[in-house]
Formats: structure tokens, C-alpha cells, sequence
């Protein structure tokens, strides 16, 4: 038996807007299908044909869940929703890449106070388009309406995905030996972490979304929205360098918890390795918020990537030439450090994270101007 429309519409529950809004983004999830995917938009399961990983010995599937934080309380501040959907797709599609996988598919959840379609047609049109630029297929996903729950402009986002990767080719501390490389790959701002203490820091100074700020070039709001960047595609295709792709040995996203704990989860138990802060200058945008905030950029290391936002640890022999491939590709890449398995004190160091007997990381020296 079907439920009266009207009764629901006087719960709050806008079915007729949840199917306009499906409407306005069918188009940009088109474009992420390949022949793989079948059955279209708008079924009770996203299918996709599995058939290609029999080329594989062994395929490993790889999935990650996330979403993007309080970073969203922004974008509803400011009425700006068509970029936070990059920002989900690279929280939860970097960390599959991070074990050498290839995504292959992306559910995403929206659970709002109010469907309105123009809105949740932007966020969608987000994930889409960086499905696209990394290969995934977006077949699936949900919009949920929760009056009362949330108010009428609050909206929250999840995703999920799904990639492979033969057994042979798995990333990770396994592979990682004494001399390594440590590379950085340089982040586009905050991307999607440290979010809290960002809003701590503004709504401390009495300092809005709206706001002009001199020293970062436009409102804290445009320049605190700035889409998290994409590493999947740059990297898979370096793993399939048959000169390059061998010397990646592991690779690290750098999310919640910060430099140093995201490091030392990829790498082996009892080695180490000193991140060197002379190495690169945090951006404009970490600088001024810990200023604004009274605090140092050493002690935001825990919550803010500072300017890293993915690291490779490879060869030694092969570190140039993955450095120039990413350069190439348009992601400043530069040595930070290196790995050891010499005995030595951890005093000072960091050690695994997030339930990981990982290795030990610390930063040392001063930030460069």
C-alpha cells in the first residue's frame, strides 16, 4: 500500500523533491559509467559487472568508508554546495589507493534536514565529476530527509567505495625496507580534516565565513571551501609505469591525526623516520589560522596536514623519477625523509596510530619561509 503523499509532506518529508533532485544530476553520473555498469540510476542496487577481475590471479578488494566533517557547516554558511562532493570522493577513494587498488565503484549518503533539489543536485554533481577524474563509478546512493532532526539547511555526507588490486601488487609496510624514500605530495589546503578547530579558532575571533581576509586573498569562507585534491588517478598511473611503478613501496593519505601518525601507519614495526620541516613551507592559509589562533604550526602537526597531503615511500633509486612523473602531472612532490631500521630510542616520536603497531615518525627542524 502506497502512503498518501500529503500525509508525509505534513511530516516534513518531500518525496517529489528527492525525485527532482535526481533528475538534475542524472547526467553528471552518467558520465562516470563505463560498460561495467549496469542497470542505470535509480535502482534499488548499483550492479556492476565483476566479470574484468577474472584477468586477475588474485584480486584483493579494497574498501573505505568516510565523509567530509564538520566542513560542511561552511559550505551550508556560505550557500556554496557544488565542491564538498570532491572532498568526500578524495577521503574515501584516496584511501583505497593507498593500498595500490584501483576504485571501481562510490555509493554516497545525504542525510539532510530538506531536500532541496538544486542543492543536493550540486553536492552529487561534486562526487560525479571526481568519480570521473579518478575512474570510479558512482552507482548508488540515498538522499534522506530528517525534519526535526536536522534543520532545514543542514545537510551531512558519507561515501563508500570499492577498488581491486592483484595480491602481488599490495602497497604497504611489508614492502618497505631500510633507505627508503619518504616523498611528500603537496595538499591543496586543509582538504577535509582539522575542520573543528578551524571554526574553533574563527568563532574565538569573532571572525564570519563571509569576512575578507587580506593576507589569504578572498573570504575565509571561498579559501576554507578549497576542494581537497585528488591523488588516485597521478598515482595509479605511475603504478603502472613498468620503469616507476616497482619502486613505490607504500603510500600514505594524510588525514585525521596529521603528519606524523599517517606516516608511521605504513610503515613496519621498529622502523622510524624524521619528517624534515626545512623541507617545504606550510601554505598561507595554515599560516594565518594558527597566528589568528595564538598557536604555533608545530603544535596543529596532530590536526592539519600543514601543506602534505599524501606520502610515497619508494626506492631510493627510483625516488627522481616518481618525484618528476608527479611534478609532471601537476603535484609538487619533494624528499622529506627517510626510513631506518637502525636501532635507536623513540623518545619524541610517534608510533603507529588508529589501532596500528606501525613504525615511528617525528618532525624536526624549523618550517622554511
Amino acid at each position: 500500500m502506497t502512503e498518501n503523499p500529503s500525509i508525509y509532506a505534513q511530516a516534513g518529508v518531500d518525496t517529489a523533491a528527492g525525485d527532482i533532485a535526481v533528475e538534475l544530476m542524472k547526467s553528471a553520473v552518467a558520465k562516470t559509467h563505463g560498460p561495467e555498469v549496469m542497470g542505470g540510476v535509480g535502482g534499488f542496487a548499483g550492479l556492476f559487472d565483476a566479470s574484468a577481475l577474472k584477468s586477475y590471479d588474485r584480486p584483493l578488494l579494497a574498501t573505505s568508508t568516510d565523509g567530509v566533517g564538520t566542513k560542511v557547516a561552511i559550505a551550508q554558511a556560505i550557500d556554496k554546495h557544488d565542491t564538498i562532493g570532491q572532498d568526500l570522493v578524495g577521503m574515501v577513494v584516496d584511501d583505497i589507493v593507498v593500498v595500490g587498488a584501483k576504485p571501481l565503484v562510490m555509493t554516497d549518503y545525504i542525510a539532510c534536514g530538506k531536500v532541496v533539489p538544486e542543492r543536493i543536485a550540486d553536492i552529487v554533481r561534486g562526487i560525479a565529476r571526481a568519480c570521473e577524474e579518478t575512474g570510479t563509478a558512482l552507482v548508488g546512493g540515498e538522499t534522506a530527509e530528517h525534519p526535526g532532526l536536522l534543520k532545514a539547511d543542514e545537510y551531512d555526507v558519507a561515501g563508500a567505495a570499492v577498488g581491486v588490486v592483484e595480491a602481488d601488487k599490495l602497497l604497504g609496510p611489508q614492502r618497505v625496507t631500510n633507505g627508503d624514500v619518504v616523498i611528500a605530495l603537496a595538499a591543496s589546503g586543509f582538504h577535509s580534516n582539522g575542520y573543528s578547530l578551524v571554526r574553533h579558532i574563527l568563532a574565538r575571533n569573532d571572525v564570519l565565513y563571509t569576512d575578507h581576509s587580506n593576507e589569504l586573498g578572498g573570504t575565509y569562507g571561498e579559501v576554507l571551501l578549497e576542494p581537497t585534491r585528488l591523488y588516485t588517478m597521478p598515482l595509479l598511473e605511475i603504478l603502472a609505469d613498468p620503469q616507476l611503478g616497482h619502486g613505490i613501496h607504500a603510500l600514505s593519505h594524510v588525514t585525521g591525526g596529521g603528519i606524523a601518525a599517517n606516516l608511521a601507519r605504513v610503515l613496519p614495526e621498529g622502523s622510524w623516520s624524521e619528517v624534515d620541516r626545512t623541507s617545504w613551507s606550510p601554505l598561507p592559509v595554515f599560516r594565518h589560522l594558527t597566528e589568528l589562533g595564538g598557536h604555533t604550526l608545530e603544535s596543529a602537526e596532530g590536526a592539519w596536514n600543514l601543506g602534505i597531503g599524501m606520502f610515497v615511500i619508494a626506492s631510493s633509486d627510483s625516488a627522481k623519477g616518481i618525484i618528476d612523473a608527479l611534478n609532471a602531472k601537476g603535484i609538487e612532490s619533494w624528499v622529506t625523509g627517510r626510513v631506518s631500521t637502525e636501532a635507536r630510542d623513540f623518545v619524541g616520536f610517534e608510533q603507529g596510530a588508529k589501532g596500528i603497531n606501525g613504525g615511528a615518525v617525528r618532525l624536526t627542524g624549523a618550517y622554511a619561509n
